[in-house]
């Protein structure tokens, strides 16, 4: 079937006085219209995903199953899919229940999560608290998630502002719209003076605003000009720097710390 047979596909066998989503309204939102005289065989990864969702919504139900999802998709798709996925949510109002095991599409996705291990339920979290929590126990420790905007370039990098702050990143591309990164918690540097030369370069007068722990390691939640980062220590450099909730610490992270998400 084409891409508007499959889209109509469910709407054609909803009871009509259920059919509370209009077709134009849902092809408007996931950019379908240029897609809707093809065949299913015609379409990229990201184009099958947007017309699978589609085709679920236009049936109208009152929740949306979503199991691994995004699974199947390299990186950059994965992330250009996401933000499909809210705004469906968002706009129609179709609650939805996303089950995955990646932590970073739980920020992304979710606002409150049940954890289950083999079959049973061992927590019940918000994505925040899961990402702290598993951050010890994680190759990458806790990723920090950043949406930034409208770059320019310098010397060779890429400047995005991040509230006050300009960070430095080096990889990019000028281009409208939003681009998401993200940045390990490993990959900051903590001083506790202004070093007075160093190679990264980022760096960002920071506030503790807060502390915790988790598999031995300590995050520190850094506040900078109203925009926030977690860093993660050892406790032995956390006492070697006192550092506490007020302290004023100064990170350092490379502009090639950042990771591009989509």
């Amino acid at each position: 079937m084409s891409v508007k047979n499959n889209l109509l596909y469910g709407y054609r066998r909803c009871v009509e006085q259920y059919r509370t989503i209009r077709p134009d309204a849902l092809i408007d939102l996931l950019k379908l219209e240029p897609l809707l005289h093809r065949g299913v065989y015609h379409l990229s990864g990201g184009e099958k995903q947007r017309v699978a969702l589609g085709r679920a919504v236009l049936a109208n139900p009152r929740l949306l199953l979503m199991d691994e999802p995004l699974s199947a998709l390299d990186d950059q798709l994965r992330y250009q899919i996401i933000p499909y996925l809210r705004s469906v949510s968002d706009e129609f109002r179709i609650p939805y229940l996303f089950i995955s095991h990646s932590v970073t599409e739980m920020q992304l996705m979710t606002e409150q999560i049940v954890v289950l291990t083999r079959g049973a339920l061992t927590e019940q979290t918000t994505p925040e608290r899961l990402a702290r929590n598993r951050m010890g126990h994680s190759q990458s420790g806790y990723l920090n998630l950043l949406s930034l905007a409208d770059p320019q370039q310098q010397n060779g990098l890429y400047a995005y502002q991040w509230g006050e702050n300009t960070l430095l990143v080096s990889t990019g591309e000028i281009s409208a719209g939003k681009t998401l990164f993200e940045l390990s918690s490993r990959e900051i540097i903590l001083f506790k003076k202004h070093p007075e030369a160093i190679s990264a370069r980022n760096l960002l007068e920071c506030t503790v605003a807060e502390m915790f722990n988790a598999a031995g390691r300590v995050g520190i939640v850094l506040s900078s000009k109203g925009e926030k980062l977690i860093a993660e220590i050892v406790q032995s450099a956390a006492d070697e720097l006192n550092i506490s909730p007020g302290s004023t610490l100064f990170a350092a992270i490379k502009a090639s710390s950042f990771r591009r998400l989509g």
